[in-house]
């Protein structure tokens, strides 16, 4: 699959390290094409290594992993790797997807467009020395649908940060770590999740993309928590043990 991922920074490093690792096309767009080509080529050097933890698509003898990797990975504009691209990451700054949707909006169309993004600010509000987030946009997601009406936008991996996805630990108390995924289309939601499985993470459909804010709050409650020194994952059990009684 050809997958074209806009930005240059760690989050598109790590999903799209871990999807060239598992024998996909992956393409990276930016407006700086030294930072698109560094990145490439550091997910080429990672990827001829094959990444443990992915889920290879095909063997290759080790004397051509490098040149396989190569071939995975290329870097250009923003707008020629959507065009060549069947599903497109967006892996950019929030401040930065206004620009992008209305240059590049109508050219997502009919294609399946990941949001990882966060809109997270400082907690102005929050005691000295505390490091605490808040919202600074409610519903991410649904602004780059409505940036790109005719794409078929999937919220995924918006949860944990790049450097757990570029990590090879995929299963925790004995619990395979899980990618919540809100969309409307079916057939998205279920690429999508081959891509998450190509991670060796385990899918699950969470809902329309109407849903997507709520993901967008988990994230940066639960990364709040983290940042204070809490054990966000402490406050739900397992599902064996969650239960409610109907009033």
């Amino acid at each position: 699959m050809r997958i074209g991922i806009i930005g240059a920074g760690a989050m598109a490093g790590a999903l799209g390290g871990g999807w060239a690792a598992a024998g996909h096309e992956v393409g990276i767009g930016a407006r700086s094409g030294d930072a698109a080509q560094t990145l490439a080529d550091k997910i080429t050097a990672s990827a001829a290594g094959v990444r443990p933890g992915a889920r290879t698509t095909g063997q290759a003898d080790a004397a051509d992993s490098e040149t396989v990797a190569s071939a995975l990975v290329r870097a250009g504009g923003i707008g020629a790797t959507i065009e060549w691209a069947d599903v497109v990451l967006m892996a950019v700054p929030v401040s930065a997807l206004a620009g992008l949707l209305d240059e590049h909006g109508s050219a997502l169309a009919g294609k399946v467009v990941i949001d990882c993004t966060n809109a997270f600010a400082p907690d102005e509000s929050a005691p000295d020395g505390t490091t605490a987030f808040v919202l600074s946009e409610d519903a991410v997601a649904e602004r780059i649908a409505a940036g790109a009406p005719k794409a078929h936008v999937v919220k995924a991996f918006n949860l944990l940060a790049a450097e757990v996805w570029a990590g090879t630990d995929r299963v925790f108390d004995g619990v395979r770590l899980a990618v919540p995924l809100c969309g409307d289309d079916p057939a998205a939601v279920r690429t999508v999740a081959a891509l998450a499985e190509d991670l060796a993470l385990q899918p699950f459909p969470a809902g329309g993309l109407h849903r997507a804010k709520y993901l967008e709050a988990t994230s940066v409650f639960a990364v709040g928590l983290w940042f204070a020194g809490a054990d966000a994952r402490a406050m739900l059990p397992p599902l064996s043990a969650a239960f409610a009684v109907e009033d």
